[in-house]
């Protein structure tokens, strides 16, 4: 939330029609300061219209739109100034340098001249480019456009960032710096609005996600509020030595367990909550005198919450 107790950004009822096609159907979700909402869908979901819509780039045909307690449509200009806004297309200027194109976005927000210095020094250093900043962004990898691309949309440091997409058709290791920046962000206060089709990004960054289909939003939560939508339970694989199945037997007791079975050295548990309950699970095995040498949980993920609400898997 603002200051004043808002959220940094307020949608409700957004509607975008193509046509006969409904491209956005009455969609709305806040975003508080400090917090990265995921939108996850498929290609051709809505995500990208939905956010021209948030960035008043693209005329809404119902709905509204507060960023830091200002209205936004494609008429407004001064309330825009409280948004970054990260394409998914790289919107630079391939023969200028990094240094060059930062210094040029940024006087297009008014930045003064020592402010804007600054500003480009602080900002190559967060995206990891302070190296590269005199050398033409057509020397660049695409991984690398994409992080400048990024740093040009918090030159003045915005209310709210929003990216579409940033990592398609990146290396690893660059999709790795942008999902770090990403985090960064977010820790330190600004409001993130972040699309993706990549289940584990959301998983990894989001706060709290919203996942979309055919213009719908379709239930949005923490990522434990949604896999809680599937009814399915966490899972527990504790490798161990010992009486595997008197240990098998002390935990299937345990409060918040609903089974368990041995299999080649392993004890299998279903549990409510297991990150929770996984304390008490190994204090159970010290005490029945089982060794245990290892451990994995797995908890029912996005996809999985995807295809219990949609009935499809998450489509490219």
């Amino acid at each position: 939330m603002t200051s004043d107790g808002s959220a940094a950004l307020s949608c409700r009822d957004l509607v975008r029609r193509f046509g006969e096609r409904v491209a956005v159907d009455h969609v709305s979700f806040d975003v508080a300061a400090g917090e990265t909402y995921g939108l996850l869908g498929p290609n051709g979901a809505g995500k990208s219209t939905t956010i021209k819509l948030v960035c008043g780039l693209l005329a809404r045909q119902g709905g509204t739109v507060v960023v830091a307690g200002q209205p936004i449509d494609e008429r407004t200009v001064d309330a825009k100034a409280s948004i970054g806004y990260v394409p998914q297309d790289i919107a630079l200027y391939p023969d200028l340098t990094a240094a060059e194109n930062l210094r040029f976005f940024g006087s297009l927000y008014r930045l003064g001249s020592k402010d804007l210095g600054r500003r480009v020094d602080d900002v190559l250093e967060l995206i990891g480019l302070a190296d590269r900043a005199g050398d033409r962004v057509d020397s660049f990898s695409g991984g690398m456009k994409r992080r400048l691309n990024i740093g040009a949309a918090l030159l003045h440091r915005p209310a709210l960032l929003v990216l579409d997409e940033p990592t398609v058709g990146v290396d690893p290791q660059s999709r790795h710096a942008i999902l770090e920046n990403v985090a960064e962000l977010g820790d330190s206060g600004m409001a993130v609005l972040y699309t993706t089709h990549y289940m584990e990004e959301a998983q990894r960054l989001c706060d709290r996600v919203g996942i979309i289909d055919h213009g719908r939003l379709v239930a949005e939560g923490t990522h434990r509020e949604l896999v809680s939508l599937v009814h399915e339970e966490d899972r527990i694989a504790l490798g161990a030595t010992g009486d595997l199945e008197s240990l098998r037997s002390v935990l299937s007791a345990l409060d918040g367990v609903t089974g368990a079975t041995t299999a080649d050295s392993t004890v299998h548990v279903l549990a409510r909550d297991a990150r929770r309950l996984l304390p008490r699970v190994l204090e159970a095995a010290d005490a029945a005198g089982a060794d245990v040498t290892s451990v994995e949980v797995v908890e029912p993920d996005l996809e999985a919450v995807f295809l219990h609400l949609t009935g499809s898997a998450l489509r490219e």
